[in-house]
């Protein structure tokens, strides 16, 4: 072959696998210290490969992303046995992060634990998922797929409305579709109003509500208004945060109790504080008396470090 043919055929593919690249940069980890010895442990080490495969290979979007466009997130599973043959419970943390402009610096856009998973793996199962049939053929085996596809669409949701305004609601929408034909089988919750006040249900719901649109702007402006400033101008960031908080504390006084607002907060108080730990007097005093409102379990942090 031609030296210059074997040059462009080789940068065809490098141009190819750019392009095609997928969307997320993902980590997962499956913890199965508390599973016994009567299940060898390959099968959780085929069960992680799996579904680090399944989130980085996977086409999401119709985007074209580059390799350092890529969303980091870490998927974290914590195993538990139960009474049924390699049928398991867990517990899923979800971390994801959002580079700020001009830095090095990951801000927190998701810190989140969903302790209502079940499902059924053997070793070397296929894990498929298919948006027109999320609920498959045996609703414990496509429990698994369905919970990680939601997340997915999820961490790209968020991430999306914190670079364009309401940039994320075609993945909100996709995640509730994956909610609306959920898996049913004994066992499975979190897809349900009725399953709790903080699940998958009330997390894309909350997302979704038009009555709680103001949230798509609050990412928006959180991250790119504000967080995108800090490197450039932090006066004007701080700025910019303190409106983010104003409509933060109006929304939490007419919505009280929902979930966006504590799932928002999430991961977000060593940023906050250390954001207007440099602050004027004043714009100190003011953010410490909105996040002791609105963050409430982090409120003796704010009223402590922010006076």
């Amino acid at each position: 072959m031609p030296y210059t043919k074997a040059i462009f055929i080789l940068f065809f593919l490098l141009f190819i696998n750019i392009v095609n690249a997928q969307e997320l940069n993902a980590r997962v980890t499956v913890n199965s210290s508390r599973i016994g010895t009567s299940v060898n442990k390959n099968t959780f080490q085929s069960l992680q490969t799996a579904l680090n495969t399944f989130l980085n290979t996977r086409k999401w979007t119709v985007d074209n992303f580059l390799p350092n466009e890529k969303i980091d997130c870490n998927f974290l599973l914590n195993l538990q046995p139960t009474n049924d043959a390699n049928v398991y419970s867990a517990s899923l943390t979800i971390q994801a992060g959002r580079p700020i402009f001009n830095s090095s610096y990951l801000s927190p856009l998701i810190n989140f634990q969903d302790a209502d998973v079940i499902f059924k793996y053997v070793d070397f199962q296929q894990l498929e998922f298919n948006d027109n049939r999320v609920s498959g053929t045996d609703g414990l085996v496509s429990n698994l797929t369905a919970i990680f596809a939601y997340y997915a669409n999820m961490v790209i949701a968020f991430d999306y409305d914190s670079y364009s305004q309401r940039g994320g609601v075609p993945y909100f929408q996709k995640a509730q579709n994956i909610v609306n034909n959920a898996p049913e089988a004994r066992g499975i919750s979190g897809w349900k109003a009725f399953d709790g006040t903080r699940n998958r249900y009330w997390l894309v719901e909350n997302m979704q509500n038009s009555r709680y649109a103001i949230m798509h702007d609050i990412y928006y402006n959180y991250y790119r208004k504000a967080g995108d400033k800090l490197y450039e101008d932090e006066n004007v960031a701080r700025v910019e945060m303190l409106n983010v908080l104003n409509q933060l504390s109006s929304f939490n006084a007419d919505n009280i109790n929902t979930m966006i607002n504590q799932f928002f907060f999430q991961g977000k108080a060593n940023e906050l504080i250390k954001i207007f730990s440099k602050a004027s007097p004043q714009d100190k005093g003011r953010a410490s008396e909105l996040l002791q409102k609105i963050d409430i379990t982090n409120a003796a942090r704010y009223k402590e470090e922010l006076r």
